[in-house]
């Protein structure tokens, strides 16, 4: 890229960018959620066309590229919400590129079964997921979101590719996997494939390798070895501010117990026991199979409990879905925020109200805009949202601010327990930490927050208690202030029981 600048209208995406991606190379774009990196994917995918600047493919130059110009180049991507096809099959979904490519873009309307199976098996089996008829055949719709992140990564590497774009593969992997994933990475690089992999992970970047490409703004403000940085140097440069690696919990509360769970039983969950205080932070944590997902499904009233009790204030309380949850107070951010959580067309206002309509509206059912719209503003400023217009729609804004919308519009219910299921998915390092003060900032309050997550450092800096699940049970219980992120891996593989407390 030479020279490449980008406007949408009128925000100046881009600015005067120039890369030169050389083969074999594994390189990190890094930055703040809104600095560009999405921008330039989307220019080298022919998504968008840039307003000025060159593209130069093997010695040949472009003003712009087309999708179908892009893929016969050689350049896949892995887009961060996997634009996966999920009424297909795990097969077609995989070897869907090749064939649109060899079509020249216009598939005929039937697939070359043939060629379809042999292409799936092969790169299903790259990235570790099963290549049996039986897998093959699964669609993509009823697959775990780990399974479908792997499966858009398959698809990535089905055909002869020189570069490989990977924007936050990473997202919903467990450990293992993305151990794996590291290993396909590197077979690529001994290929000759070039791979750009787009991280917030720091960690996964220094374990992979390779350089850095530091993006602030719409500029590129650094370029190197990743080797020839610190996680402070990058941190800064992606923020231009210092981001502390440090605890944010000061200190555990004292309240008293006001939620309980005894005996929980539910789909993947056996017998969990659990109790939180006022104020309180709770980790969970597993394997991406290990019940952890289910067990904040069930406590937000999203999933059925086959048995058990759940106490609020000492008083038993059944949930039959997530308005029942409501009603007792419980709040509950989801883990894919973009399809279980937000109306992307809907504007910031409408997003953050929308919990609390009935409160709004009048007796013939108009809603009182002038007290919405105060509403919306007082919880943009709570959530230090990035913009202060809050007409504009939520999809049109960076995956931080997203994520503090959908956690503002859990706090109009005044919740008195907060279920936070992968609260910093795909988001930034800067957003990372405006997040997390709110987080400590609402235990202060008195909320109590339970944050599910597989992101073990996250963990550590804002729990005050961790527990681990294997097999659909708590295995073990630490101390987030004496634990490491040793010691919660080896509990999850079930390798060591842990601290029991």
């Amino acid at each position: 890229m030479n020279n490449v600048e980008k406007w949408f209208g009128g925000v100046h995406a881009l600015r005067g960018i120039n890369l030169t991606l050389a083969r074999g190379q594994v390189y990190h774009l890094l930055g703040e959620n809104g600095c560009g990196k999405s921008t330039v994917i989307k220019i080298m995918s022919g998504a968008h066309p840039p307003s000025s600047g060159e593209i130069v493919l093997d010695g040949k130059s472009f003003a712009a590229l087309t999708p179908i110009q892009s893929l016969a180049a050689g350049i896949e991507t892995v887009y961060q919400d996997l634009s996966l096809l999920p009424n297909l099959t795990v097969a077609e979904n995989v070897a869907l590129t090749e064939q649109l490519v060899s079509a020249g873009g216009r598939l005929a309307r039937l697939f070359n079964r043939g060629q379809m199976q042999e292409t799936a098996a092969r790169a299903l089996a790259a990235v570790g997921l099963p290549n049996d008829r039986t897998f093959l055949q699964e669609i993509v719709a009823d697959l775990p979101l780990a399974s479908r992140q792997l499966v858009a990564i398959a698809r990535a590497i089905a055909t002869r590719a020189k570069l490989v774009i990977m924007d936050e593969p990473t997202t919903s992997l467990t450990r293992r996997e993305v151990d794996n994933l590291i290993e396909v990475v590197e077979r690529l690089r001994l290929e000759g494939v070039t791979v750009l992999f787009v991280t917030h992970k720091l960690e996964e970047c220094y374990r992979i390798g390779g350089n850095a490409i530091v993006f602030r703004d719409g500029k590129c403000v650094a370029q190197g070895p990743i080797a020839s940085f610190t996680k402070d140097d990058l941190s800064e440069l992606m923020t231009g501010r210092q981001i502390t690696a440090t605890r944010y919990r000061e200190r555990r509360p004292d309240g008293e117990i006001f939620f309980q769970v005894d005996g929980l039983r539910t789909d993947n969950v056996e017998g969990v026991s659990l109790a939180l205080r006022r104020g309180e932070i709770l980790g969970v944590t597993g394997l991406a199979d290990s019940g952890r997902n289910e067990l904040a499904m069930a406590l937000a009233g999203v999933m059925a409990i086959g048995r058990g009790k759940m106490l609020i204030a000492g008083t038993e309380v059944r949930l039959n879905s997530p308005s029942d949850a409501i009603k007792h107070g419980i709040g509950y951010v989801p883990e894919d925020r973009l399809a279980e959580g937000l109306f992307l067309d809907k504007s910031i206002l409408d997003n953050e109200i929308a919990l609390i309509l009935r409160d709004l509206t009048n007796g013939i059912g108009v809603i009182d805009r002038e007290r919405a719209r105060g509403l919306a503003d007082d919880l943009s400023a709570q959530m230090r949202l990035n913009t202060k217009n809050i007409d504009l729609p939520v999809g049109s804004l960076s995956g931080g601010n997203q994520q503090r919308v959908l956690i503002g519009r859990w706090l109009t219910i005044r919740p008195r327990l907060l279920i936070l299921h992968g609260p910093t998915v795909g988001v930034d390092v800067g957003s990372k930490d405006t997040i997390y003060k709110v987080i400590q900032s609402l235990s202060q309050s008195g909320m109590g927050l339970i944050i599910v997550s597989d992101d073990l450092p996250e963990l550590l800096q804002n729990a005050d208690r961790i527990i681990v699940m294997n097999g659909g049970q708590i295995v073990s219980e630490f101390e987030a202030d004496k634990a490491t992120e040793d010691d919660l891996y080896r509990a999850m593989l079930g390798s060591e029981k842990g601290a029991e407390q």
